[in-house]
């Protein structure tokens, strides 16, 4: 598995001293955010798909089918997908993007990474597979006609350094793609708690092994921007043409954003 690229980007401003930010409801130092959402990974990889299709009732499959035909990627196209773990969009890419193009895949947890490599492989696609930081992407300025993470961004300590960092990626004119969860209507939101907070722990343990995990993925959720909030942060960072869709009455939202250069 490569964890190497065409180029390497300079490092952002590393966190002060002491900093703190959040890891799901808990405080902890930035320093040890990465290592905490690493295990949180690293013991979900083996049944991350069964229980997407668990969690979600298989609609995760819907909401990344409408984030690949947003994209519109064609044949040529460069395209980075972040947080991909098991390759469910670099797959779609790939197929798009045709040999004349180019997909990588790319996460910082190398357990997401070598299930969607595997899988990649199982079904003859051969894409550049790399370990990095979506804080410090190790490509080319303009390198790329599409950026794309789904439902990776709330795991990221400086949300808006790894937002630059795509968008400085990107050429003039390319497209970044943001999947998350995000808020939903305010009426379903009692009972999307009480499912979120008793049936995911529940699954995560009889399914995964792993209660504490899934009770992580619920508070991160919960502590990532509504979409208003990072619609705006995706203009900070430098995009243009910023728009949102929300999928499911909001309990998902794709933000998109253009490099205008």
């Amino acid at each position: 598995m490569s964890n190497t690229s065409p180029n390497t980007s300079p490092d952002p401003a590393q966190a002060s001293p002491g900093a703190t930010t959040h890891f799901g409801y808990e405080t902890v130092k930035e320093a040890d955010k990465a290592a905490k959402v690493a295990q949180v990974f690293h013991s979900v990889a083996s049944r991350y798909d069964l229980m997407n299709d668990l969690m979600s009732g298989g609609m995760h499959r819907l909401w990344k089918a409408f984030t690949i035909g947003r994209a519109d990627v064609r044949p040529g196209m460069k395209v980075l997908d972040i947080a991909g773990g098991t390759g469910d969009l670099a797959r779609a890419f790939a197929k798009r993007a045709g040999p004349s193009g180019e997909v990588w895949l790319t996460d910082i947890n190398d357990s997401m990474l070598r299930v969607g490599r595997d899988r990649l492989i199982d079904r003859g696609l051969l894409v550049p597979v790399a370990v990095c930081d979506a804080e410090r992407l190790p490509f080319p300025t303009g390198y790329f006609d599409r950026v794309s993470v789904a439902f990776g961004l709330r795991n990221m300590t400086h949300k808006d350094v790894a937002l630059a960092e795509m968008r400085r990626v990107l050429k003039p004119g390319g497209k970044l793609l943001v999947l998350e969860f995000s808020r939903i209507a305010k009426p379903l939101a009692p009972a999307y708690d009480w499912y979120s907070f008793n049936i995911l722990p529940w699954l995560g343990q009889k399914v995964a092994g792993d209660e504490a995990s899934y009770r992580y993925l619920a508070e991160s959720i919960r502590m990532h921007p509504d979409q208003a909030t990072l619609a705006a942060m995706l203009e900070t960072a430098g995009l243009s043409q910023v728009r949102y869709f929300n999928l499911c009455a909001g309990l998902v939202a794709l933000h998109e954003g253009v490099n205008l250069g």
